[in-house]
């Protein structure tokens, strides 16, 4: 092995030649968890082995990897064997790995292309904000003021479904992406710019700076309500971050509340061309 690459190694229960643990590292890292003196799941299995008179078999399973490369190939190897390992973390590459016992059903994003989102639209009440009701109206959503934030709507895809949140009041409506994301000066609505539209803030700020300005999606709304009857429930465990965009892909008390509450289908949406 080149010393300066990374590899992915197995420790394995020479008892029955279970593979217990999956991990990466360099130089002799492979090494490290005989030395472990926690209590961790892999360091019980270890010690058991030594009572017994034996050590764990140890193994490299790929070479000459990037750090990228080797963080791929752990996680893949975890996902595999899922909850058999005593692998504290699932990986770097976890939210790109189908979740355990799904394999009975469709999910989004993986069976088909269309994902199912939280987006954040902002505290729209504070002075400055976006405003919810132009959004309702004129059928978009917005985010912006710098990559970091318009990174995030940029992206959708055309035929996600959002649900939109409010914060610090609770979810306000259910959309499809109907156009992916364009600059401020780009959008229109019913073939014209937002600038024709009688809106109550000026979202042209930056309008020349792709950096800075807002970028909006048109949107298809299946439910939006007004912010004062926003869905909520105290409580609840409701996905509710601060992040802008997340997938709703393991969050099925969420999906199953706005399903309820907003009387929609998400698997019949989803499935449904594209119109």
């Amino acid at each position: 092995m080149t010393p300066d690459k990374y590899y992915v190694y197995v420790y394995i229960d020479p008892r029955d030649f279970t593979e217990f643990y999956y991990g990466k590292g360099l130089r002799d890292r492979k090494r490290a968890h005989l030395l472990d003196n926690s209590d961790s799941e892999k360091t019980k299995i270890i010690r058991e082995i030594n009572k017994a008179g034996l050590r764990p078999i140890i193994r490299v399973i790929a070479k000459d990897l990037s750090e990228e490369e080797a963080f791929l190939v752990e996680k893949t190897l975890i996902w595999k064997l899922g909850r058999t390992l005593a692998n504290v973390s699932s990986g770097k590459f976890k939210n790109r790995f189908r979740p355990h016992k799904t394999l009975h059903c469709d999910l989004y994003g993986f069976d088909y292309q269309r994902g199912l989102y939280y987006f954040n639209i902002g505290d729209v009440s504070a002075p400055g904000w976006r405003d919810w009701d132009d959004m309702r109206r004129l059928s978009f959503i917005t985010a912006g003021g710098d990559n970091r934030y318009s990174d995030h709507i940029r992206r959708f895809h055309k035929g996600d479904i959002f649900c939109a949140y409010r914060s610090r009041s609770g979810y306000v409506g259910i959309g499809m992406i109907l156009q992916e994301a364009v600059p401020y000066r780009l959008f229109k609505f019913r073939g014209k710019p937002l600038s024709a539209h009688s809106i109550d803030l000026d979202l042209g700020h930056d309008s020349h700076n792709y950096a800075k300005c807002e970028w909006l999606c048109s949107v298809k709304w299946f439910k939006a309500v007004p912010s004062a009857k926003a869905k909520w429930e105290l409580k609840s465990g409701l996905y509710s971050k601060q992040a802008i965009r997340a997938s709703l892909q393991d969050q099925p008390r969420t999906v199953h509340f706005l399903e309820r509450a907003f009387a929609v289908n998400f698997d019949r949406i989803l499935r449904h061309p594209i119109r």
